[in-house]
Formats: structure tokens, C-alpha cells, sequence
């Protein structure tokens, strides 16, 4: 597995492909591709979350360890999804972030969406609902001491993701409707789903409270046994 050994180099782009790269790619990919060429923002987006993952460590062991470890998620990820109403993903993705780092978390959540997509429909907001669930993952790693010490502040950041990854789908929504994005259909787009915002966010809640610590235990002794 490939590594960045620059720690300057890998520092930069922890912060660089999240925060500008990947969501100026899905900004860009909207206004120069048409509807038909959406693979070519997703694909652009899959690359730097796996640079992403990449910058997270500094040996390979340690990387290709970690990377069947977030293969794992990504397979109960995708697999979650075919549950009716309540979808795990976010609560997976989550949990990846919180005990493997928020590259990882990044890595299983866009990867959780482009790959179940091929079964549930691909188009132009997968791109968003990728850049979605790995900003979940990726703040969830940055806040991974607090939400591991604390339930409570788990539950409530399982809450907020499930209207976070509203809010950006809603987004979405309203470029493809509007053409652009407006404040207004924006507003009108975010009432309108409410309902889904609340199964969302009730959909992390129990599933963080049935997997959180049963999770937690297996990958604590997984990461001291393999020095992951």
C-alpha cells in the first residue's frame, strides 16, 4: 500500500481534500457536467477520499491493516442499506471514524454510498450523499475522543449527522429542480423533509445505541493486537 512519508505533505491534504478539493469537485462537476457524465465527479471523488485515507497513516502496515478494517465497514455499510426505513450507514460510518480516524470514517462513508448505489440507482447526488456521510465520518474522527467517552454526546452527534446529511442532499435537491441554488426553495425543500430529517437522525440514534459499545470493545482490542 502506498504511503506519504512527508508528514507536512500529509498534514496539508487532511485538511485540503476535504475541505476544498472534494467539495469544490462536486460544486464544479454540477455546473460543468450534465446529468450524464456524473461519474466523472464520483469517480473524482472516490480518488481523493483514497488519497485521503492514504495521508491518515505513515507506515503501510499500518495503512493495509486499517484498510480491511474499513473494507469491513464499508460490506456492513452497504449491506445496512437494504434494511427497510432505518438505514445504518451514518451510525457505520460513525463508528469507523470514532475508534479507526476520520480519513477512515471519510473513506467507508463516500465508499458506503457510491458502492450500494449501484444497486439503489446511480446519478448526479451521489456525489453529494458521498461528500455527506464522509463529512460525517471525517468530523466524527476529529471529535473521536469526546463521543467515545461520552453516550450522551454520541447521540446527540448521531442527531445533528442525521440533519447535516439532510441539509446537503437538500442542496441537491434544489439544484436539480432549480437549476441553481435559490434561499428560498432551499427553505421550502428543508421543511419538506422534516419527516425524512427525523427518521434520519432516529435511524443513527438506535443504532449507535445497539452497536456503539459492542463496536467499540471488538475494535479497542482489535487496534492492540494489531497495532492498527
Amino acid at each position: 500500500m502506498p504511503v506519504i512519508k512527508n508528514e507536512t505533505l500529509r498534514n496539508i491534504l487532511k485538511y485540503l481534500i476535504p475541505f476544498v478539493l472534494i467539495p469544490a469537485s462536486v460544486a464544479l462537476g454540477f455546473v460543468i457536467f450534465n446529468d450524464k457524465r456524473f461519474a466523472f465527479v464520483t469517480l473524482a471523488v472516490v480518488i481523493l477520499a483514497f488519497i485521503l485515507f492514504i495521508a491518515g497513516f505513515e507506515s503501510k502496515k499500518t495503512g493495509s491493516r486499517r484498510l480491511v478494517l474499513a473494507a469491513v465497514f464499508v460490506a456492513l455499510s452497504v449491506a445496512g442499506r437494504f434494511i427497510p426505513f432505518f438505514k445504518p450507514v451514518t451510525a457505520i460510518t460513525i463508528l469507523a471514524a470514532i475508534y479507526l480516524g476520520g480519513e477512515t470514517g471519510f473513506l467507508v462513508g463516500s465508499l458506503s454510498a457510491v458502492l450500494s448505489n449501484f444497486y439503489f440507482g446511480q446519478g448526479p447526488w451521489t456525489p453529494f450523499q458521498m461528500f455527506a456521510w464522509g463529512m460525517i465520518g471525517l468530523i466524527a474522527g476529529l471529535l473521536h475522543k469526546p463521543l467515545v467517552k461520552s453516550r450522551i454526546l454520541l447521540i446527540v452527534y448521531g442527531l445533528l449527522s442525521g440533519i447535516f446529511f439532510s441539509f446537503i442532499m437538500d442542496i441537491w435537491t434544489v439544484l436539480w429542480y432549480n437549476g441553481t441554488f435559490d434561499i428560498s426553495y432551499y427553505l421550502s425543500a428543508i421543511t419538506a423533509a422534516i419527516p425524512y430529517t427525523i427518521l434520519y437522525s432516529v435511524s443513527n440514534v438506535l443504532f449507535l445505541l445497539l452497536f456503539a459499545k459492542p463496536f467499540g470493545e471488538k475494535l479497542s482490542r482489535v487496534k492492540i493486537k494489531y497495532g492498527v
